[in-house]
This record gives structure tokens, sequence and C-alpha cells, in this order.
């Protein structure tokens, strides 16, 4: 028998009820879930079982041969994902904006930050998707920028769509955009991902919902902010990512 939204419903508020009576009990705030999360049911097979194995050769050799990026290689239009093609894309345009930071606060410049996410429909530009949701030819779903002096970035693209997942019966993921920050180097690339306020799908996805945290989750949600919004162009939002520390954003296990 399948499982169903119920069933992950209940394996959920499980784990958060022992995570909270943990903490009433002095343990210390736990920000990074546990990378064989049961209700994220793929995590049990994915997770590495042994300890990990030395990058041979060293660090920093390594990174002597991987990608270097710089001003030149991100162009004009990388950051607008809504005029990559010849048409515009369908769907609610907005804006996301806001600072790259280290744990005191201190801007994190000049550092490249790519997205990906789904079209308006909620279906990614990928021969992995297909399920029947619309594809837009105007729209790839992918764009970068390099932050300012100030640690600023800012994106337009449209809202992405929720989208069905088989993680279980009728399970569907919230509206989100994944965010890559690659650090001074390749071998420091960090992932994370960004949703909108007031999902009502929140409560029933177990990927967000492995955050058992209460404010590390709420980190991951960016905020309307109407000072961003463009007049008869684009809604905003504010999301700052902050890297280290006891305020830092979640960043996905595994990554490199």
């Amino acid at each position: 028998m399948p499982l169903t939204q119920r069933d992950i419903d209940r394996e959920v508020a499980e784990l958060r009820e022992a995570y909270e009576a943990s903490r009433a009990a002095g343990a210390p705030a736990v920000h990074h879930p546990a990378r064989d999360y049961a209700p994220y049911r793929s995590s049990a097979l994915r997770h590495p079982h042994r300890p990990l194995v030395p990058v041979e050769p060293d660090p920093e050799t390594v990174e002597l041969h991987g990608p270097v990026f710089g001003p030149t290689d991100v162009t004009d239009i990388d950051h607008d994902l809504t005029r990559q093609h010849t048409g515009e894309p369908l769907g609610e345009r907005i804006t996301v904006s806001g600072r790259l930071l280290d744990r005191a606060g201190r801007p994190v410049r000049g550092q490249l930050i790519e997205l990906w996410q789904a079209n308006a429909s909620g279906r990614y530009a990928h021969l992995r998707d297909q399920h029947p949701a619309p594809l837009d030819p105007n729209f790839t779903g992918v764009g970068r920028t390099l932050t300012g002096d100030d640690g600023s970035y800012s994106f337009t693209t449209v809202k992405p769509g929720a989208y069905p997942w088989r993680n279980h019966e009728n399970a569907w993921r919230p509206a989100h955009i994944h965010f890559s920050l690659f650090g001074t180097a390749f071998t420091q690339r960090l992932v994370t991902q960004m949703y909108f306020p007031g999902d009502p799908l929140f409560a029933h996805d177990p990927i967000l919902q492995s955050v058992t945290d209460e404010r590390a989750r709420q980190a991951l949600v960016a905020a309307y902010d109407h000072e961003l919004s463009r007049s008869e162009w684009s809604l905003g939002y504010r999301w700052d990512i902050v890297l280290d520390g006891p305020s830092a954003t979640w960043i996905e296990e595994g990554r490199p």
C-alpha cells in the first residue's frame, strides 16, 4: 500500500516532537537535518554510510584545475531570466534580491550566485522532468550573477509553480528556487533553497520539514518587500543568505 500524505505528516510530527523534547531537556539547536531523514524517503538511499574519503591530490591542487569565475563570465542578462529568449515567459514576474553575508553580518563581495527553478507551471526544462505540465519556450529557468561590494544580488524571474514528486502518494513540493553559492573556489560550492511566504504546502513537504528547527526553517522563506516591487512590472521578495554562524542559512548536505 503506498504511503499517503497523512503517513508522512505523522512521521514529520513525531520527529518534530522528539526534537522539541530534546531542546526542552537542554539539547542545542540542530540547524541541519539528518542525512537519512525518514519522511524524505530517497535520503535513506542517498546519504553516505561510510567515512568521507579525502580528496587526492590535496584540495588546493584540485582548485587549480577547477573553473574560475569573474566579471567577464557573467553577461548583462544572466540575472534576468525573463530576457534570455526572444519572447517573454508566462507567469507572475518577480524580483528576488538580498545580500550574501558572513556570520558577523559583513558583506561577501564578488561571489558567484547561480539559481535554477521550475517555470510558472511547475516544470523544469530538463529531460528527467516529464510530468504533464507545459514547458515554456521562453523560459529556461537558470540564471547567475556576482554579488556587489555590499554583498547584494538581484534576479528577475517568474514565480515557479508547485510540482508533484514521487516521495509518497499525492506529494507536492511548494514553490521554491534553488540557489548555488560558489565561494572563492569550485570545491566550496554550497546549495540551498528559497521559499515563498504563506505557502499552504509547507506543512506537507518533508524536504522543508526536514529542517526541524523552526528558526532555521523560517530563514529559508523570503519576505515580500513592497519597496522591491517595480510598478507595473514585478513583485519584490527579499532573501538574505548567511554563510555561517548561529544565523547561517540551511545548506543542503552532501554538496561539494
